[in-house]
């Protein structure tokens, strides 16, 4: 809000709103779930999505910690350009500033710390994929509905039905 009483214009923060209804909800979805499965069933493809995920989630941080204009984040560029503007806008934008960069940090630095953790216990991409190729064929869910759907494709080329050709000699 800063940005736009500033005179930075409306963007900002319409991106802003869009980034905390969006990226809230999904950093739930794609990164909690995936490391809490992870370190509960000792799964090296659940580590392998949640490194995907984060690391994703370490490089906005680090745009966010930057502050490119009109990409609804308030980082360095952007307060560093409004001190020339509005000194009270630009040191409301500082704290958010501030905070980004915070949190891109101890994004990264959690991010090595996980990884550091799953490389000591042995786990490797190998590993991951051949949890992938294995896993999902254990699962009686999979097998049967593989197993049911194996069954209907056979029983459909069993069955010849037969079709009736038109008759076009017939004239009226």
């Amino acid at each position: 809000m800063a940005w736009m009483f500033g005179g930075g214009g409306v963007t900002n923060f319409g991106m802003s709103i869009i980034w905390l209804i969006l990226f809230t909800p999904c950093s739930y979805v794609c990164w909690f779930r995936p490391i809490y499965k992870a370190f509960k069933t000792d799964s090296s493809f659940n580590f392998m999505a949640f490194f995907f995920v984060f690391m994703a989630q370490v490089v906005i941080a680090i745009i966010q910690a930057i502050g490119i204009p009109g990409w609804g984040v308030c980082g360095w560029l952007g307060t560093i350009s409004f001190f020339g503007t509005s000194i009270f806008a630009s040191i409301i934008m500082l704290i958010p500033t501030i905070m980004f960069t915070a949190v891109a940090a101890l994004s990264f630095i959690a991010l090595t710390k996980v990884h550091n953790f799953y490389r000591g216990s042995g786990g490797s991409i190998s590993k991951a994929q051949e949890e992938w190729t294995t896993g999902a064929w254990k699962n009686p869910h999979v097998q049967q509905a593989a197993q049911q759907a194996a069954l209907g494709a056979a029983q459909g080329a069993m069955q010849q039905q037969q079709y009736s050709t038109p008759d076009y000699d017939n004239q009226m």
